[in-house]
């Protein structure tokens, strides 16, 4: 999707976009175009002059004597034009950053619901990490869906709040150049968490204008940006910083405040050599009004945007450094190494069941999170053209360590009561793999792989409440086996088959409390699809596909016990489709339809069971730019039994942006029609003051956003 163009053996692919590295560099093809001498008239576009019947023929002329040299014709620079190999999936995207230029501004994790079928959710102030739905999965924070930035990876194992848990504000919209997006558990170069798919966001190099932003809206809503590259020739550096802040509708308000700063300089050292790094750094804080039962609403106890505990809420930082070396040795091979470490903070403040637990003081808990995190990610690829075949083979070794130590306890207002658990934990990662990328006609494309995925865990513990035992390491490994098959294009459309195993990795306290239970779960998936172009300026693509996972253990960091859910089974249908309408109309849309169950036939809770997504697009000549989008997510089971229901929503938002010269205007309605909507749901038995020591399961929500405007300046220099 997202202009399609030609690539080798005629499979088409997204133009003028680099194919991800994703967790490690992938094949690029590449065109390098040269520009001529150009003689001053002809830059200038002047038109030569026609002989009249007078004029001598242009042989017989005598010929001018040279220009001078500081007039002579000088040579333009080598102007580098890179493209991604052909697509290996019928649901692979490749989104252009100019894209995101009419999206809501401020939420990062918002850039994700261009994928088609990916529905995100907040349920606590705006600083947490967000929820994540994408092919039958309710992936929590992040258990089932891999992101990167640049190859850094976003997921943390075994974290205070939930395994994977992905938290994307450390990421400034604007510095994304592009968002590519891989469904399925089909690429060799994703590993953990990417069952569900993997998304990578590729950050840019440089901007080509200087630019400061400055906006506001409703609900107390401010946002302060600016954009710098000091150098964007043989040196290309960026400099980014933001400044968020937003309350919320709540009548608590969010008080949610984030600070964003980023430095990225890229060169090249010598022929064939290129150096990137980039660090950043991340701070944030904020209160929540958390999920509210939906039978205290009901009875008047308090309004949608209440609270039961309203000191929920938490602080977070993230430093990130990461360095990409690629040295291309000739024509064809390449290494390619990227190193990458993080430190991460987390004070987290929940309050889920009430008065179930502790009916005098209440449920109130602390999660705390410390940890560095550093990795490696080095591959060799050479190019043969075995039997006349194009081929590219791929070796690679990918490297992760964690060390978080983890606190969980009990609290009242934030000040902290008691620990039930206190671990320390190194869980390292080491994966070998190989690919091999063959063409051996035109019209056939093969792509397959193996990696290997060994886990070292070692947990000691300090304090531990449970009945577990957390004290010891384990090793834990397992295979996983790729392949993709491309045909055509025929008529404009192509047609595509995968299969691969996948899997998550399971918390260490889990592993270590029963070395007998499934550590690293796989995942098969199956999918099949077409993409076609045989309509002038429309491009369709449609996927069927299914997906099995051998287990569903889980640690609930909430109460730091283990939760085994069993195997389960998910397929479904997904169809996008982008219309060129005219020069300066575009629309695109996108439906998914989705199957999710237990082996036992129960429902899998809040898995998505249809999506909907469409933009209208319009970009004047004279500088106005609007989108109009409506994102849509279906009724959906809340319990196994299929008895509670989490209601969907329909929403509509509104996008405006004008540039006169050097300033820019942008103005945003969120929730056109003002609908009352629930952002996150979820189904268990919390107790309320007065009501049975059993308490009572219920429907808890978050409420959605009312209307909300947003408008900004933005000055480029």
């Amino acid at each position: 999707m997202y202009w399609i163009g030609r690539g080798p053996c005629g499979i088409t692919f997204p133009q003028m976009f680099i194919r991800p590295s994703g967790v490690g560099p992938r094949p690029v093809a590449g065109l390098v175009l040269v520009a001529g001498m150009l003689t001053a008239a002809g830059a200038l576009g002047q038109e030569t002059p026609r002989p009249s019947p007078e004029t001598p023929p242009p042989l017989q002329q005598e010929a001018p004597p040279p220009p001078p040299l500081d007039e002579q014709p000088s040579s333009l620079a080598p102007v580098v034009v890179t493209a991604p190999p052909p697509l290996s999936s019928s649901s692979e995207v490749f989104i252009p950053g100019k894209d995101f230029e009419l999206l809501p501004q401020g939420r990062p994790a918002d850039l994700l619901r261009l994928i088609p079928g990916f529905v995100i959710s907040q349920h606590q102030g705006g600083g947490k990490a967000e929820q994540y739905l994408l092919r039958g999965f309710d992936a929590d924070h992040g258990t089932d869906v891999a992101l990167y930035v640049d190859g850094l990876p976003v997921n943390l194992r075994s974290h205070a709040h939930g395994q994977g848990y992905a938290d994307l504000h450390f990421l400034i919209p604007e510095t994304v150049a592009r968002l590519d997006g891989f469904k399925g558990p089909y690429y060799v170069e994703y590993g953990d968490f990417a069952t569900a798919g993997a998304v990578n966001f590729v950050l840019r190099d440089f901007v080509e204008e200087n630019y400061a932003e400055a906006s506001g809206g409703s609900y107390g809503t401010q946002r302060y940006i600016t954009l710098l590259s000091p150098t964007r020739d043989a040196l290309k550096t960026l400099i980014a910083a933001e400044y968020y802040r937003n309350d919320g509708p709540f009548e608590h308000p969010n008080g949610y405040n984030r600070f964003n700063i980023l430095g990225k300089a890229k060169a090249t050292l010598t022929a064939g050599m290129d150096l990137s790094v980039w660090a950043s750094y991340y701070w944030a804080s904020w209160h929540g009004s958390g999920e509210i039962p939906v039978r205290a609403v009901r009875a008047g106890m308090l309004s949608r945007f209440g609270a039961i505990d309203a000191n929920e809420g938490g602080q977070t930082q993230r430093a990130n450094l990461n360095l990409d070396w690629n040295w291309r040795l000739d024509e064809a091979q390449t290494i390619a190494v990227r190193g990458y470490g993080s430190y991460y903070t987390l004070d987290l403040f929940n309050n889920f069941t009430f008065y179930l637990n502790d009916p005098v003081n209440g449920d109130e808990i602390t999660q705390s999170d410390r940890r560095f995190l550093a990795g490696v990610d080095a591959q060799y690829q050479y190019k043969s053209k075995p039997f006349g075949a194009s081929l590219i083979s791929t070796a690679g070794f990918q490297y992760r360590i964690d060390t978080p130590r983890v606190v969980l306890g009990t609290s009242i207002q934030r000040h902290r009561t008691g620990r039930t658990q206190d671990v320390s934990i190194v869980e390292q990662s080491y994966a070998p793999f190989v690919k091999f990328d063959l063409v051996p006609v035109p019209w056939l494309r093969f792509v397959t792989g193996v990696r290997g995925d060994i886990f070292s865990y070692d947990v000691n513990t300090r304090v531990n409440t449970t009945t577990d035992d957390l004290n010891g390491s384990v090793i834990k490994g397992r295979p996983n086996v790729k392949a993709n098959l491309a045909l055509g294009p025929w008529w404009d459309t192509e047609l595509f088959a995968n299969v691969g195993t996948g899997y998550h990795s399971n918390d260490a306290r889990a592993v270590i409390a029963d070395p007998t239970l499934t550590a690293l779960p796989t995942a098969l998936g199956y999918e099949f699809g077409v993409r076609s172009k045989v309509i002038p300026r429309v491009e369709l693509s449609a996927t069927y596909w299914f997906l099995n996972l051998a287990s569903e253990l889980v640690f609930v960091g909430d109460e730091g016990t283990t939760e085994a859910r069993g195997p389960s089974h998910r397929q479904g249908f997904e169809f996008a489709m982008r219309a060129k309408l005219l020069d300066w109309l575009t629309f695109s849309g996108d439906v998914t339809s989705t199957h999710a169950t237990f082996d036992g036939g129960g429902a899998v809770p809040l898995a998505p069971l249809v999506t909907a997504r469409t933009d209208v697009t319009v970009r004047l000549p004279f500088g106005l730019s609007t989108s109009f989008a409506m994102r849509y997510l279906a009724d959906r089971w809340a319990d196994e039994e299929r008895t509670q229901t989490a209601r969907g929503y329909l929403l509509f938002d509104l996008v405006a942006r004008y540039r006169y010269k050097w300033i820019e205007a942008f103005f945003s309605i969120e929730n056109l029609t003002n609908i009352e909507w629930r952002e996150a749901q979820f189904y268990f038995t919390s107790r309320l003051a007065g009501e049975p020591a059993a308490g009572v399961p219920d429907i808890h929500y978050t409420a959605g956003t009312p209307r909300s405007f947003m408008a900004g300046l933005t000055v480029r220099f």
